[in-house]
């Protein structure tokens, strides 16, 4: 089914008809900022796909969302972009890439940042959001799917992405972690997840003609991938097992709501460590509203 991870359009309307009632759901306030993040086993395609077509009980990420959580109407915040660590005057490159759900993207992300760069949990600079689109919402906004239906990153294009800030010189060892990491054989950790939503996307200055796309075509070329120019708005990629390419200055990074930021995936769990991410970017002032509602469904 389109969008097992998105069952969203009839809780929906149940919501609106017998008023379901939301609880606010809490985010992880433990862990030391010190202790190694948790390394994430390794799942393979045939078992995400099996997990999508387990029945009744809700395991995809929209659906476990609805049974269960929490949301908080209005004034969403969203992570910034915390500056790197690296020795000044080191030129960093910004991109961002996208493989199904960002939850899992962003732990990968933060993982490669650890081994090839070597930052501390207070120095990541993974953050989760949108791009690919050719539309913005009111006030430029791109939000998650809401219950208001204001700016929904699906209705506009958007695919979901995570943004990192790499040094120039470890582009090539950060792709060849990274890129792995994300993909089996050309295809993502989550197969269940459809729509444009979760297309493979790479974001990077120049898009095509980026001086950085050689490292990302090679690290693809392991898994049988092939990148292709973007013109934004696309659909699915996972049966062609292509990356869509951005130029990153016609195809801005939008940063997305805290709710999301350092969250657990739902097949991996991550930790109380992992989790505490998300306070410590709020208490560092790392973070700036979007007006988007922290909303999750």
């Amino acid at each position: 089914m389109k969008g097992s991870c998105r069952v969203w359009g009839c809780a929906f309307v149940s919501a609106l008809l017998f008023g379901c009632t939301y609880a606010f759901t809490s985010m992880p306030l433990s862990g030391s900022p010190q202790q190694a993040l948790p390394s994430s086993s390794s799942r393979s395609p045939s078992a995400a796909t099996a997990l999508s077509m387990q029945s009744e009980t809700p395991t995809d990420r929209r659906g476990a969302l609805m049974t269960g959580l929490a949301a908080v109407v209005g004034g969403g915040l969203s992570l910034g972009r915390p500056g790197p660590v690296e020795a000044a005057g080191e030129e960093m490159v910004e991109l961002y890439v996208g493989a199904g759900c960002f939850w899992h993207v962003q732990h990968e992300v933060t993982e490669a940042e650890r081994k090839i760069l070597g930052r501390k949990q207070d120095e990541y600079t993974a953050v989760v959001g949108y791009a690919g689109g050719t539309k913005t919402g009111k006030d430029g906004k791109v939000c998650y799917h809401n219950l208001l239906m204001d700016s929904d990153y699906g209705r506009m294009g958007h695919t979901e992405v995570v943004v990192v800030k790499v040094p120039k010189s470890k582009v090539s060892a950060f792709a060849d972690l990274l890129i792995p990491r994300l993909f089996v054989k050309g295809i993502r950790a989550d197969p269940q997840d459809r729509g444009g939503e979760y297309r493979s996307a790479l974001g990077l200055p120049g898009g095509m003609s980026s001086p950085f796309l050689e490292a990302f075509k090679t690290a693809g070329d392991t898994r049988g991938m092939t990148l292709v120019a973007s013109k934004g708005d696309e659909g699915d990629t996972l049966k062609d097992k292509s990356i869509q390419v951005y130029d990153t200055a016609k195809f801005p990074f939008y940063p997305g709501e805290v709710y999301h930021q350092y969250h657990d995936d739902m097949v991996e769990k991550y930790g109380k460590v992992y989790g505490a991410l998300r306070e410590a970017g709020v208490g560092r002032g790392a973070f700036k509203t979007t007006g988007c509602p922290e909303i999750g469904f």
